[in-house]
């Protein structure tokens, strides 16, 4: 357990932080999820949720939640499959 002052406040804000950085994870993954599901199944329709999803992607990423170039990656893989899913359709 902590012993000084400062570092009992240090473990309630790691704790705030933690919070919010496992809100704000599992809403990317959500979004991210959504959009592939929409771009498998009808990747005419699959913009709003794509432009959704990057969104929350470059949210997370300046919030320091995840790497820019995670969120990078991961928007270039969606926009990779969006493009592939259109080309075959």
């Amino acid at each position: 357990m902590a012993n000084t002052k400062s570092a009992i406040k240090h473990i309630k804000t790691s704790e705030k932080r933690r919070k919010r950085n496992v809100a704000v994870k599992s809403a990317t993954r959500t979004q991210v999820r959504k959009a592939r599901q929409v771009i498998a199944q009808n990747p005419a329709e699959a913009t709003e949720q794509l432009k959704t999803a990057i969104s929350q992607l470059d949210r997370a990423a300046a919030k320091g939640v995840i790497h820019r170039n995670n969120a990078a990656r991961r928007k270039s893989r969606l926009m990779k499959a969006y493009q592939s899913k259109l080309a075959q359709s």
